[in-house]
Formats: C-alpha cells, sequence, structure tokens
C-alpha cells in the first residue's frame, strides 16, 4: 500500500513574470488550487494585480526586482517574453527553478535565431535571409541589395525583438513600400501563399509527459495583425491536424520546453506545413480551452512548471473565440457595448481582463461560444463580434 502523501497549503509559491492578462487567467487556476501567486509588473493595477497575494512594481529587466521575485518563488514563469534573460540564465545556472528556462527564451526571443534552430533541426519553415534593410539610409541602396539577393517583390520584413501582437511583422509588396520599413534589427523571410494560419498547443513537463489541444484555425484582423477570430477544432483534414500535431512534439521535445508552448504555423495552397513562430508560454490562441476543454492552457501551464502529472486535453464541444480589442477612434475609461447580447446567446461567454484603460487594438477581453454545431458556434460568434464593442470615454483623432 502507498504511503500516504500530505500536500501542506499554500502548496507552492508561483511567480510570475508580467501581470497582463496572460498572467491574470493563469494566477486564477493557480489560486483556485491552492498555490500562492506573487507578479511582477510595472503597473500597480495591471490584471494580475486583483488576485496576487504580492505584487513587485518594477520594470521587467529590473535585476533586483528579478531576484527579489525569484527567491520568493518556488517556481518561476513568464507571461510576456520580453524580460532580462541574461539575468534570468545566470539565477538558472544558480540553480532556481525558472520555466521554460531561460535558454529557451533566448533562442526564442530572437526571431532570426529561432528561425535558425527551426531550419537547423529540419523544421519546415518560409526561408528566410539575413538582410537587414534597415541599416541602409535610402530606398535605391534596399533596392541593390534585394537585387544583389535575388530578393523579389512581395516579401515579409520582420524584427528580430519585440515584436507581438501584430508589430513588427511588415509585408513589403512593391518599392514604394520600402519608406515605411522596420526602423528596427530586423530579417528577411519569404512571403508564402497560404490557406490557412492555425496554431498548435502543448505542454510538456519536467519528465517529458506531453500533452497537446487540438489543432485551431486562426483568422487575423488584416489592418492590426492581431488574432481576431479561433475556431477550434480547425477545419482541416485530419492527415494535415496529425502533421502539425507531429511538428509541433518535435520542436517543443528539441527544445526541452516545459510548460505550455503555442506553434503557430502555415497551411499552404499545396497542404504542406510551414512554422511560423513558437510562443514560449500560454497563448491567445487557447483561450477557448478555459470553457472547451476538460483542462485550459491555464491550470495546464501551472502543472507543467510544477511537474505534477498533466490534465486531459480532451475538447468536449466545439468553439469559436473573438479578441475584443479598444475601438479606434476612442481612448479611456473602457465602456462595454451591447454587453447584454453575450447574455442572451446560449453557450457563450464573456472575458474581460480588467485594465482600466483603453486604446485603439488593446486587449480587453474575449468572448468564447461554444455549440455541438461548430458552423453554429461561428453564426454566433460573428453576431457578437458585431454587437459587442469596447469603446473609450474619450473620442481621439476624430473618432
Amino acid at each position: 500500500m502507498d504511503t500516504e502523501k500530505r500536500t501542506v497549503y499554500p502548496f507552492k509559491t508561483i511567480g510570475f513574470i508580467g501581470g497582463g492578462q496572460l498572467g491574470r487567467m493563469m494566477a486564477f487556476e493557480a489560486k483556485r488550487i491552492g498555490f500562492k501567486v506573487i507578479a511582477l509588473d510595472p503597473k500597480p493595477n495591471c490584471p494580475i494585480s486583483h488576485l496576487s497575494d504580492e505584487l513587485i512594481v518594477a520594470d521587467l529587466y529590473d535585476e533586483k526586482a528579478l531576484r527579489n521575485l525569484i527567491e520568493k518563488s518556488d517556481v518561476v514563469t513568464y507571461e510576456i517574453e520580453h524580460t532580462n534573460t541574461e539575468f534570468l540564465k545566470k539565477m538558472y545556472d544558480e540553480g532556481y527553478n525558472i520555466q521554460p528556462s531561460p535558454y529557451i527564451l533566448e533562442v526564442i526571443n530572437d526571431k532570426l535565431k529561432q528561425k535558425q534552430f527551426l531550419i537547423s533541426n529540419g523544421i519546415p519553415t518560409p526561408s528566410v535571409l539575413e538582410l537587414d534593410i534597415s541599416k541602409f539610409s535610402d530606398t535605391e541602396s534596399i533596392l541593390k541589395a534585394l537585387e544583389n539577393n535575388g530578393i523579389k517583390f512581395p516579401f515579409v520584413q520582420k524584427s528580430r525583438r519585440g515584436g507581438y501582437d501584430g508589430r513588427g511583422v511588415f509585408l513589403v509588396k512593391e518599392k514604394d513600400d520600402l519608406s515605411k520599413i522596420i526602423k528596427s534589427d530586423s530579417y528577411i523571410e519569404e512571403y508564402v501563399e497560404i490557406s490557412k494560419e492555425i496554431s498548435v498547443l502543448l505542454a510538456r513537463n519536467k519528465n517529458g509527459e506531453i500533452k497537446l489541444y487540438e489543432v485551431v484555425e486562426m483568422i487575423f484582423d488584416e489592418k492590426a495583425n492581431i488574432l481576431d477570430f479561433l475556431i477550434s477544432p480547425a477545419r482541416i483534414d485530419k492527415n494535415i491536424a496529425q502533421m502539425a500535431k507531429d511538428i509541433a512534439i518535435k520542436i517543443v521535445s528539441t527544445l526541452k520546453g516545459v510548460g505550455v508552448f503555442a506553434i503557430e504555423m502555415f497551411v499552404t495552397k499545396d497542404n504542406d506545413i510551414l512554422v511560423n513562430e513558437i510562443a514560449p508560454r500560454v497563448h491567445n490562441s487557447g483561450h477557448h480551452t478555459i470553457e472547451a476543454c476538460f483542462t485550459n492552457q491555464f491550470e495546464q501551464h501551472i502543472r507543467a512548471i510544477c511537474n505534477i502529472p498533466l490534465g486531459s486535453t480532451y475538447q468536449h464541444t466545439p468553439s469559436v473565440m473573438i479578441n475584443l480589442l479598444g475601438e479606434e477612434g476612442y481612448q479611456g475609461k473602457p465602456i462595454v457595448e451591447n454587453l447584454e447580447e453575450v447574455f442572451k446567446i446560449e453557450g457563450a461567454y464573456f472575458h474581460f481582463y480588467g485594465k482600466d484603460s483603453t486604446f485603439p487594438k488593446r486587449k480587453m477581453g474575449h468572448i468564447t461560444v461554444l455549440d455541438e454545431n461548430l458552423e453554429k458556434a461561428i453564426e454566433k460568434a460573428r453576431y457578437l463580434r458585431e454587437k459587442v464593442k469596447i469603446v473609450g470615454d474619450k473620442k481621439i483623432g476624430g473618432g
């Protein structure tokens, strides 16, 4: 007979680098289970502040603040990648439990290094060229460099660091676009004709146990380049879905990653799969798991970094998720228009991130719709996307 095991409350202290909506949703699950939560964020009223036992208000690169967080925590994780990787590596080497490893973060944070990792490990991805057109002073010199390297329009310019939520990616369609290129360290990526964008969310713990969620389909807001509409399961062939899952497993296993990872991919018009980017954390493409799956991505991440058995990822109901972004022409105190419409729709769930101010394209919340019939879920979500808006109490820019 097994020896009786006892767990003393609070079971563990989890430190979060970043206090945005992802941190808030992870903290909710951590508190529900019985863990203590400490967070580091530069804003005292950040979304996680309402759920944390302690909030360290400081810059995410502040070494003193990071050390304070790490020393008080049993395990530290991220809700945003943009932090002091060099210092975290030092603390990790001293034996502190930081998951995923900051060495993984170092590879993923530099998009060019991330691409080189994918290519060197035989992972299919759009071809890249280490040509930084931001270093050229005029259009003619850029054109000459492109010609010398055999690059034709269109192509994609990507920032090596700091890009997220549509930032740091610029599609260069023609010569006239060269005057609007990103003015930071960058590289060039092949433009690919795609039929769908998909994401594979999976978790891995220190024991090497892996759990995968259903492949999801992502539809982006073309202007903001932010996820607008998520459909799960993705409307793709089962063989393509399995191929995507196999690629995701290979990536995270090769990295020896611990935690939840999101692998964003393209499905080409020829039904090939190309990996776009890796996110070493819970992700916007997994928000539907809160209502649609036995174990949501936020609880799963907590399980993974604490090296406890992973939960079932079974999706019991088809689902659609829409992001709620701050409307153009408004800023200030958030005002939700037609909130009651959400509660009229069977299977609809409203999430607000607790941000006390809005501005155009800021992520303010999301709505998830469940329905046994996926097409009906899509129809309901489209209706709510048109009805429910988040504006501010101040008009800007003539809005």
